[in-house]
């Protein structure tokens, strides 16, 4: 164990290149080595005690066999991408840190609203898997006295639990469930052509999950036959090498960075470090907080809805990351760089995103109830 063989010498981490903060929270440990999360090699893991991915990494047998790991810790919510039986059986610590980024998804959700131009106060929501994410966008409905219907087959007591098909007849529809392939609940391809056709007309199709709970393919043929809601997609099958002529037909595009707020990643390190610091037995690490108020002013002179989008987008606007995504499919269709490499340099050089909470509102005529719902969402 690291505990007992590690413990009074310099550790060798190796680390996805993409994860924030890593000499703050991690360097006293040893020596910290970045590369490229998708194209992790063995060969690279051949002096590595300790090893920090994202989802993009695939983490099994073929990747650890023969390394001296000892630890992985995945920085972002999701094990999909972690062999865990694998990882046990050979005496492999592991953690994740699930809710991490779950603010920023949900946060993300009332943007690519407000891009859309849909009150989203007037409408019913569906969630389609209430873990970390989907639980907590169910309690800023519930706070925000928006109805929702919720399913997932593990939460069977959850007040708002139904069946699918009554989800999928919500007017927001946001899915949030974890990719299982097998098991009594599996969700690969959940939403499959016939799911997509019991959407009614007028209503938004958000996935932010991951992208294999969509049959890409049906929702391709979906698409091309103008089914008459809308359709946001963060996350796609076969990611990073994404289907183009699916990204055309969409109403907003990303490349999965929904969580890729500045402070869910930062969560996502400093849960790992703590994760670590258990499998260590190390003292527990004190971080020390900025407590300057530092909030930015969004300003809007507009009232009601109209002033809540303009608020909203002014902090953060998908449709700047859905523009950067579709010219990367246009170079790509023009044979200059493939669009699974711009996939990927669209996450490395995502600029920074911060949380509504940092933001400060500045709007003179919004009434009280939009401001009280400003304030649930997480605005000061």
């Amino acid at each position: 164990m690291i505990a007992e063989t590690k413990q009074k010498s310099r550790l060798n981490i190796v680390a996805d290149e993409n994860i924030p903060g890593l000499d703050a929270w991690f360097g006293d440990l040893g020596t910290v080595t970045r590369i490229p999360g998708r194209n992790m090699s063995q060969a690279q893991l051949a002096n590595a005690d300790v090893l920090l991915v994202r989802s993009v990494t695939e983490v099994n047998e073929t990747l650890l066999r023969n390394t001296p790991v000892r630890f992985v810790g995945s920085c972002t919510i999701g094990t999909d991408h972690l062999d865990i039986p694998w990882l046990e059986a050979q005496g492999i610590s592991w953690s994740a840190a699930p809710g991490c980024n779950a603010n920023s998804v949900v946060e993300y959700v009332f943007c690519a609203l407000a891009a859309l131009d849909i009150d989203w106060r007037t409408r019913s929501f569906g969630i389609v898997g209430c873990g970390n994410v989907g639980g907590l966008l169910q309690q800023r409905l519930h706070a925000l006295h928006i109805p929702c219907k919720i399913y997932d087959p593990w939460l069977a007591d959850n007040p708002d639990s139904s069946d699918l098909c009554s989800v999928l007849q919500q007017d927001v529809i946001c899915l949030h469930a974890p990719l299982v392939k097998d098991g009594p609940h599996p969700s690969l391809h959940m939403i499959d052509a016939t799911a997509l056709a019991a959407i009614k007309p007028g209503a938004v199709l958000i996935s932010a999950g991951r992208g294999a709970v969509i049959d890409n393919a049906a929702l391709f043929e979906c698409r091309k036959q103008n089914p008459g809601f809308a359709t946001v997609l963060d996350v796609w099958e076969n990611e990073p090498d994404i289907r183009t002529d699916l990204l055309a037909t969409v109403d907003l595009g990303s490349p999965h960075i929904a969580g890729y707020s500045h402070d869910g990643k930062l969560a996502g390190t400093r849960m790992i470090r703590d994760a670590l610091n258990r499998a260590l037995r190390l003292p527990e690490t004190v971080y020390s907080e900025n407590t300057e108020d530092l909030k930015q002013p969004v300003v809007t002179r507009q009232s009601g809805f109209a002033a809540i989008r303009e608020l909203l987008l002014g902090i953060y606007d998908p449709r700047e990351d859905d523009a950067r995504l579709r010219e990367a499919a246009m170079a790509a269709a023009a044979g200059q760089t493939p669009v699974a490499v711009s996939f990927d340099l669209l996450r490395k050089h995502y600029p920074q995103r911060l949380e509504f909470s940092h933001f400060r509102v500045q709007a003179p005529n919004l009434d009280r109830a939009a401001r009280q719902q400003l304030s649930i969402l997480g605005l000061n």
